[in-house]
């Protein structure tokens, strides 16, 4: 049985992706802490929200949304999050895409991985996360049908 499911898998993976063109990209993030209640993040106490801009391989602003955070278990420190990002590319069109990651607070370190819904693709983000806001870089791929 499990043979058979992993054969299927294999064989419909080029079907899945025949359609895809993708591009690589890379560049930078950096956005602010927005607080619950305020323009577009819920008002539910401890809602983690930011916005800000991308730039390199893909130029706009973005919005993010936190919609679990869950402890790790294992570091106190450390959590995992899965959220909503919406990027607004300077072309006017949207990206969206569901966020997941863990975050050490105590250091303020975190790695994300954003899957966009439309067309497919992902990116990697690395970053670090001040009372401020967040910084870092991003690597990956987006795709079109």
């Amino acid at each position: 049985m499990k043979r058979a499911i992993c054969l299927l898998l294999v064989l419909a993976a080029p079907a899945v992706f025949a359609d895809q063109t993708c591009k690589p990209v890379e560049g930078h993030f950096e956005a602010v802490i927005v607080p619950p209640g305020v323009g577009f993040c819920p008002p539910a106490d401890g809602t983690l929200c930011t916005a800000g801009r991308v730039w390199g391989g893909i130029q706009g602003n973005y919005q993010f949304i936190a919609t679990s955070i869950v402890p790790s278990g294992a570091v106190p420190s450390i959590f995992f999050f899965t959220g909503r990002s919406t990027i607004f590319l300077k072309s006017g069109d949207q990206l969206l895409g569901t966020d997941t990651g863990s975050i050490d607070l105590a250091a303020g370190g975190f790695a994300s991985l954003i899957t966009f819904d439309s067309g497919g693709g992902q990116i990697r983000l690395r970053g670090e996360l001040t009372a401020q806001g967040t910084s870092g870089d991003y690597l990956g791929s987006l795709c079109t049908e």
